[in-house]
């Protein structure tokens, strides 16, 4: 009976969720680049009992796709967002191995400078760097890789970099920055130069003294640069006013009627 009944609950429409990559920059490191890490949830059921997850949940009727992702991933690591962004919907059959059929509407965010050594694990969840990452669950490594590979091609669009590194900054942290994203070593002399010829920055008038450099002066991104939502192919994400709209326009449920508000739901969401 029970063999029945899973096999008539494959074959029923699949259930819909959202499942986020969260990426924060990690502080400065005094040797080698810096890196990207991410927050992850140990699984606290089967499929892939005890192995690591994204953060996700499902679908409520009052929210929308976007208020679901956010909600979720601030209940998991208890940082709001700077940008959010739909990734892509997974949808493969097999990808809930024996379970029942998820199809995960996906979303990447970036929540910013987190210093995430201080970052204490919780409640099941952990963050790791993107090129240290324990085996996932489920296609979950797939999302991460497409969520890395999207922010790499958002490098040109200044909208998306400054929620990673703030404003003003120095071209040695947006240096720093452009090394974490496409995880490998970039000339600095040629950098500097290309930036500074790129007719993307200006100067703010301020310096900052970075450890026993000399004082580096601080940059901003030109205001018409700012209108530029990268490369015309890609969706745009939220941010700014819209992601505040998130975080204060509905109507908080009590624990027990909001899922969402529960890291449990993070944890058993395939």
């Amino acid at each position: 009976m029970n063999r029945g009944n899973v096999s008539e609950r494959r074959h029923k429409p699949p259930q819909v969720g959202v499942t986020s990559v969260i990426l924060a920059l990690e502080p400065a490191r005094e040797h080698g680049r810096r890196r990207l890490w991410l927050p992850l949830v140990r699984r606290v059921r089967e499929p892939f009992l005890g192995q690591w997850a994204l953060p996700g949940g499902p679908l409520r009727a009052d929210r929308s796709l976007e208020q679901s992702a956010y909600e979720t991933l601030a209940s998991t690591t208890d940082l709001r967002p700077r940008y959010l962004e739909q990734l892509y919907t997974f949808g493969d059959p097999a990808r809930s191995h024996g379970g029942v059929p998820m199809v995960s509407v996906c979303y990447w965010a970036l929540v910013g400078q987190a210093d995430v050594a201080q970052l204490e694990p919780r409640h099941n969840v952990q963050w790791f760097a993107d090129d240290d990452l324990p085996p996932l669950a489920f296609d979950h490594r797939a999302i991460v890789d497409y969520a890395l590979w999207r922010l790499r091609h958002r490098m040109d669009s200044p909208r998306v970099v400054r929620q990673l590194v703030g404003e003003p900054f120095t071209l040695r942290q947006l240096h720093a920055l452009t090394e974490a994203i496409r995880g490998e070593r970039v000339d600095v002399a040629n950098y500097r130069r290309r930036m500074l010829a790129s007719g993307l920055l200006e100067e703010t008038g301020g310096v900052l003294r970075e450890g026993r450099q000399r004082p580096a002066a601080l940059y901003r991104f030109r205001p018409g640069a700012l209108d530029d939502a990268g490369a015309p192919w890609l969706p745009a994400g939220c941010e700014g006013e819209q992601l505040e709209h998130m975080n204060t326009a509905p109507e908080r449920a009590s624990a027990d009627d909001n899922p969402l508000g529960s890291l449990t739901t993070a944890l058993l969401h395939d």
